[in-house]
Parts: structure tokens; C-alpha cells; sequence
């Protein structure tokens, strides 16, 4: 599997004030396409809400066959400003991610909208993201959704999915493109004073980089 500087969408990016908090992570997924290893990126990050609208999160990835065997690959810093507060009945954010490739220097910065509304139980996300890679010199783009249903008070079951369509303004053939779609999960694991714990987590299936092959997300959150 031929390495990326930004990889493909990994976990939902959903809009929410942290304002004032202070929040720890740990997100793992991988990758296997048909006939090869799995490959793994284990990641850390820190984030805080520095206002109502705005919160910054610096995220430290790693990646490799193993755990013992991964290395460090990228320092990403990751910023969503909220642009409605509850006078919509949606919420729309803008999204910004700077990536810093270890191994070589290269850059790639990710940019655009943030959408996530409730219908009763049900609730839907939707997001479009134009990544500019420094190393390709081009500008792809890459496709999120999610819909899950609320099943008890902090749990949600439904489904998510992702796709790399190629060059914005010139879609790969259909062949080249890569769609993956699987059950998801939202889970607030413990919500008491000041700190709150909540898991996301999906497994999908269809296309990676172009081939077959499966996908495991995972992201557990501490906020205070």
C-alpha cells in the first residue's frame, strides 16, 4: 500500500462547542486491502475550546504493521470553527487541518464544510473536504457521512462512510475511486462533573487507495 502524506478519512468530524475544555484521545484505525497486512496508525492528540465557536486540537500519528513496529508519521493540527450556534436547525462548521509529513517534510492542508442536523432519534452528518497535497501538487477530494439513531439516552447505532473521488475538479473514473461504507457506533461512556468519556468506532468495507480492501475506526475521547 503506497503511503500518503493525508490519508484517507478515518473518523466522522462532527461540529460541537468544547468551549473552555480541555480534551485527551486516542484514535486507532487500520487498513488491510484483499491479499495484504493490515496497517495500523495509532494516534494521540490534546485539544481545547478556546471559545464558544472555535476549538484546536494537535494530533501525533504513527503507522505500521505492528504497534511495536509503527513509527511516527505525521503531526497534524486540526481546527473547527462553528459558523451557526442554534439559530439554524442544522449546524454547519468550517474545517482546517494542516499536516506535517515526518519522513519527508512535505505538507498537505485539508479545508471545508461541516454539516450535522437531527431529525427525532436520527441523526445525520455530511461533510466535503478539499485536500491540497505539497508532494502531489494537486487538490482531491474526499467525501464523509455518517447516520446514526438514538437506541438508549447515550448510545447511537447506524451507519458511516467515506470516498476519495480523485482531483476536485476532475473526478477519477469510477474504477479508481474508493467508497467504503459499515455499521457505526457513538457512545457516551461516562458523562458526570466536569469530565466526560464518549467512543466512536466503525467498521467498514469496499475501497481503500483505489483496491478492496476493509477499514476499522476508532476514537476515544476525555473531556474536563
Amino acid at each position: 500500500m503506497a503511503p500518503a502524506v493525508a490519508d484517507p478519512g478515518y473518523y466522522v468530524v462532527a461540529p460541537y462547542d468544547q468551549a473552555g475544555r480541555v480534551g485527551a484521545e486516542l484514535r486507532y484505525w487500520t487498513t488491510k486491502a484483499s491479499g495484504e497486512n493490515a496497517v495500523l496508525w495509532p494516534e494521540l492528540g490534546l485539544s481545547y475550546g478556546i471559545n464558544t465557536r472555535w476549538t484546536t486540537r494537535l494530533l501525533a500519528s504513527w503507522e505500521g504493521e505492528s504497534l511495536r513496529g509503527a513509527t511516527l508519521s505525521t503531526w497534524n493540527w486540526i481546527n473547527e470553527v462553528l459558523l451557526t450556534q442554534g439559530e439554524k436547525p442544522y449546524d454547519l462548521a468550517l474545517h482546517v487541518q494542516l499536516v506535517h509529513n515526518h519522513e519527508d517534510g512535505s505538507h498537505a492542508l485539508e479545508l471545508g464544510p461541516v454539516w450535522q442536523t437531527d431529525l427525532g432519534r436520527l441523526k445525520l452528518n455530511a461533510n466535503a473536504f478539499w485536500e491540497y497535497d505539497s508532494a502531489k501538487r494537486d487538490t482531491r477530494l474526499k467525501l464523509q457521512w455518517r447516520g446514526v439513531y438514538r437506541v438508549v439516552p447515550g448510545w447511537r447505532v447506524g451507519l458511516q462512510g467515506f470516498s476519495e473521488v480523485g482531483r476536485w475538479n476532475d473526478w477519477a473514473p469510477r474504477q479508481r475511486q474508493s467508497h467504503r461504507a459499515g455499521p457505526a457506533l457513538l457512545a457516551t461512556l461516562w458523562d458526570a462533573g466536569p469530565d466526560t468519556v464518549t467512543l466512536n468506532a466503525g467498521y467498514l468495507f469496499g475501497k481503500v487507495y483505489g483496491r478492496r480492501g476493509e477499514m476499522f475506526t476508532m476514537q476515544l475521547q476525555w473531556l474536563r
